[in-house]
């Protein structure tokens, strides 16, 4: 081997050498960012000639478990849902609130109840007839405060769901130019790990909102669809559209067209707003909006119904005349069965007998619609009240026998119980995905095996170093002859 021959295979080990540290010291370096990968250096033995010529670098290979990622991206999806719904489900249960938990709603009914044997044990007294009206008017007002913020929810919703089709639009244009990029450099020759650490990144935030499948396409290119088969990018991305609601009203629905849905250039999805796209974030939104949020509003509607028809009968109060409306009103007005969609927010005492409207605090006790007050020791009317609101009922879309708080209680323990299964699914979930991490982290930079191979590179140098040495010695005496 010539001495030519010699100092050419030690500088390339060398320059070999110089880019192995460089890349050993960038996964040292990024060992906790996310989306890196791990680098190793591709080598290989070059020849001129047929002989020997040192060390070449065939390129850099990023390292990525695509089975492990593509579960844990699924996992993200997944954990993203179940904790949109048990936030939302746990922000409902708040509003409407626990049996026997004060300011619950059959905390307010069991007042009332209470009040009402207060009253007609001394039906001469204004001041527990007017306690009485009170507690009426804090479970008309409950009732109030809860539909509207259900509907508040909703409206919460709704701008979640413009914001995350705001996000994946932005995320997939992202990832288009980046698939460009990465076309452009590997053509040049560059090194494309740092442009694909960044598309794993985003296309990482993109598993969030909805589920996604990841598909190789030439020269580094990757194309996403959602699991369901919904294409969001292949070679150009997919414009999602989404015009959200600054107010929602208990009768706006998908179905009513009150509200919209998710659009792909302009064209309706699908009749549930959502299509091929369930499973993330965005769905959660759509689950909450169109489904678990008006179940809620349902419910409540379905009580402020139970309670106005159980004090507008004829035979309960004999000043009233069929049509009339009782001593809880639909906004004034008698509860006719036609509109219970909303009924929640528009349940209020008689004006009749709320002296801040003008009326009579004592026809709770002669008759909501007497003109002449009757006897100040006549407690029948307020016993019979209450006992009509302790009476097992059937109402409207709820065939249950209950009485009104039985119904309260029993709407509360179902969004109870909602809220702890959504909540053991958030559990299940994060368990899977925390594993999912963590066997994905371990299979990413071993900060303990990079720092051995700084050890073998400096040695690599250290040895070509000397062979470049010797040849220099070797020249030098060469010339001295």
């Amino acid at each position: 081997m010539s001495i030519t021959h010699s100092l050419s295979n030690a500088l390339s080990g060398m320059t070999a050498a110089s880019r192995l540290a460089e890349v050993v010291s960038s996964n040292v370096s990024n060992a906790l960012t996310d989306g890196y990968a791990r680098r190793t250096l591709d080598l290989s033995s070059a020849s001129v000639g047929g002989r020997g010529a040192g060390v070449q670098i065939s390129g850099v290979t990023r390292h990525v478990d695509l089975g492990l990622l593509s579960s844990r991206r699924l996992s993200d999806a997944s954990m993203g849902a179940a904790s949109f719904l048990a936030n939302t489900i746990s922000d409902v249960e708040g509003i409407i609130g626990s049996a026997g938990e004060e300011g619950s709603l059959s905390a307010r009914i069991v007042a009332v109840e209470a009040a009402l044997v207060e009253a007609a044990a001394d039906p001469s007294s204004d001041v527990s007839l007017t306690a009485l009206g009170q507690r009426f008017t804090e479970l008309a007002s409950s009732l109030n405060t809860a539909s509207d913020s259900i509907q508040a929810k909703r409206v919460e919703a709704d701008t979640f769901i413009a914001d995350q089709v705001d996000a994946l639009n932005t995320a997939l244009g992202q990832v288009e130019d980046l698939n460009k990029d990465i076309v452009a450099a590997r053509s040049s020759g560059v090194d494309v790990s740092g442009l694909m650490d960044t598309r794993q990144q985003i296309i990482d935030s993109i598993a969030e909102i909805v589920p996604i499948k990841q598909f190789q396409r030439d020269n580094g290119q990757v194309a996403l669809m959602t699991t369901s088969g919904e294409t969001l990018l292949d070679g150009t991305a997919k414009v999602f559209g989404f015009s959200p609601n600054a107010t929602i009203t208990p009768d706006m629905t998908l179905a009513s067209g009150g509200l919209g849905g998710i659009t792909i250039d302009g064209v309706a999805i699908s009749s549930d707003g959502i299509g091929r796209m369930s499973g993330g974030s965005l769905a959660a939104a759509f689950q909450v909006r169109d489904v678990d949020l008006v179940d809620a509003q349902s419910n409540l509607d379905i009580m402020a119904a139970d309670l106005i028809t159980r004090f507008q009968d004829p035979g309960l109060d004999s000043t009233l005349s069929p049509g009339d409306a009782g001593l809880l009103t639909d906004a004034g007005a008698a509860y006719d069965g036609t509109s219970v969609t909303g009924l929640a927010s528009r349940i209020s005492l008689n004006a009749s007998v709320d002296p801040a409207q003008g009326g009579v605090v004592t026809n709770i006790r002669d008759g909501v619609n007497a003109t002449v007050a009757g006897s100040s020791g006549d407690s029948s009317l307020l016993q019979a009240l209450s006992a009509v609101l302790s009476e097992p009922r059937a109402v409207g879309l709820d065939p249950t026998m209950l009485s009104a708080a039985g119904r309260a209680a029993n709407i509360e323990a179902g969004i109870g119980s909602q809220r702890l299964t959504y909540e053991a699914d958030l559990s299940f979930e994060t368990s899977r995905w925390t594993s999912l991490t963590e066997a994905e982290a371990a299979d990413g930079v071993d900060t303990d095996y990079e720092l051995q191979m700084l050890l073998r590179v400096e040695q690599a140098y250290a040895a070509n170093a000397r062979v470049v040495q010797t040849v220099d010695t070797l020249m030098q005496r060469l010339m001295e002859i």
